[in-house]
């Protein structure tokens, strides 16, 4: 046994850095990985133009369809409005992985595969289900269910691969869908202050229209991309003091700092790592920021004073979003920790800075720190997690080998 010691060390050792080199996963960026491609600059475009983009970075497994510039030329040459467009495009975007080798083993040489215009719910039946087909020679074709006698378009060639996470294929051309193609009523203008009064946000949407170059503000990004969080009336009444002592420049930066320049579904708040940028944000100097925690279905938006969770969902029609929270949130620009209401419970440990400051020991006293050193924290965590997972794997070798 003391022979096969030296042995089951190495194979430890090597468990240890294999696991330990693995790479963190992480999202993807459709954009720049299209950018690498001036032929598919316009389809590219497009998918940034329909917000597309987001929806296919947000995913986990994802296979697209993607046409070159010359085939894109056919569906501009028809007008659509961005909102027929987005359904179009939609249809190229399949919610499964189809990488090349997979393509080639259907099983009976075809399958059925749901794509995001079935799964948003505006595709009538099963219209927004695309028919893959392996041909013989090697030839893969792909069409609508409601193609409508059209012919199918063509797999060209493999463009980027993840397996099993996503793939981008070139295809012919732009498949075709009476259905996807159909005009599209646009949404009816959304009225903040309304939607607010109505679903137990009134007194927020009250300080909004008592504030109006605040509420300019809020309106000015309704078409490009806006999520309000606001608090629900029996936070406000419970805020109410701590509000009229705030200077009139902190009262709109408080109110500001309840809505974000982005568009964010709920899927798209529990994926999203790092400091989200608000409203308030843009004129002080990245300060003004939050993060958001996930606990199952439920949604905790977290400041370094308070913890307010979503308690419902107002409005999630793209590109707005409209959220209520139990609390108001506090930023640490504006309020100190023992500002905040706390429970009756044991105090947190508080460390000192090199001035004598106390900083809550819940978070860092700067709030300037940006999403890129919150991937990298992210990153070191995944890192210590696999090497303490490697390291307790090669342990329990040596263990079991004594």
């Amino acid at each position: 046994m003391r022979r096969a010691l030296p042995t089951l060390l190495a194979v430890a050792v090597a468990l240890i850095l294999v696991v330990g080199e693995a790479p963190l996963a992480r999202g993807y960026n459709i954009t720049r990985m299209l950018a690498a491609h001036p032929e598919f600059s316009t389809f590219n475009h497009y998918l940034t133009v329909t917000r597309l983009a987001n929806e296919i970075n947000r995913r986990q497994t994802i296979t697209l369809l993607a046409v070159d510039n010359s085939g894109m030329a056919a569906l501009l040459a028809k007008h659509f409005s961005i909102l027929t467009m987005r359904n179009v495009l939609a249809l190229h975007i399949l919610t499964d992985y189809y990488g090349s080798k997979k393509l080639h083993q259907l099983t009976h040489s075809s399958t059925l595969a749901s794509s995001v215009f079935q799964s948003s719910g505006r595709a009538i039946g099963t219209t927004g289900y695309i028919n893959i087909t392996d041909h013989r020679k090697g030839r893969v074709t792909f069409s609508s269910e409601d193609a409508g006698g059209a012919p199918p378009v063509a797999f060209v060639k493999s463009i980027k691969e993840m397996p099993y996470d996503l793939a981008v294929l070139q295809v012919s051309s732009i498949m075709s869908s009476p259905e996807a193609e159909a005009p599209v009523a646009p949404p009816s203008p959304v009225n903040l202050t309304e939607l607010m009064s109505r679903k137990g946000c009134r007194a927020f949407a009250d300080l909004l229209l008592a504030t109006s170059d605040v509420l300019e503000n809020f309106e000015s990004n309704l078409n490009d991309g806006l999520t309000v969080l606001c608090p629900i009336d029996s936070a406000i009444r419970a805020f109410a003091d701590k509000y009229k002592n705030l200077t009139a420049p902190g009262k709109a930066s408080l109110l500001l700092y309840h809505g974000m320049p982005v568009y964010y579904s709920p899927q798209l708040l529990k994926s999203k790592r790092g400091a989200f940028t608000t409203l308030a944000t843009d004129t002080h100097n990245k300060k003004y920021k939050y993060t958001v925690a996930k606990d199952g279905d439920a949604i905790t938006v977290k400041t370094h004073i308070v913890s307010a969770t979503i308690t419902s969902t107002i409005i999630d029609q793209d590109p707005d979003a409209i959220y209520a929270i139990d609390k108001v949130l506090q930023p640490q620009e504006l309020f100190k920790p023992e500002d905040a209401v706390t429970p009756a419970a044991a105090p947190a440990a508080s460390k000192k800075h090199k001035h004598g400051a106390v900083v809550a020991a819940d978070g860092p006293s700067d709030a300037t720190s940006d999403e890129d050193a919150a991937d990298n924290a992210a990153f070191r965590a995944g890192a210590a997690g696999r090497w303490f997972t490697a390291s307790a794997a090669a342990m329990a070798v040596l263990v079991l080998a004594v």
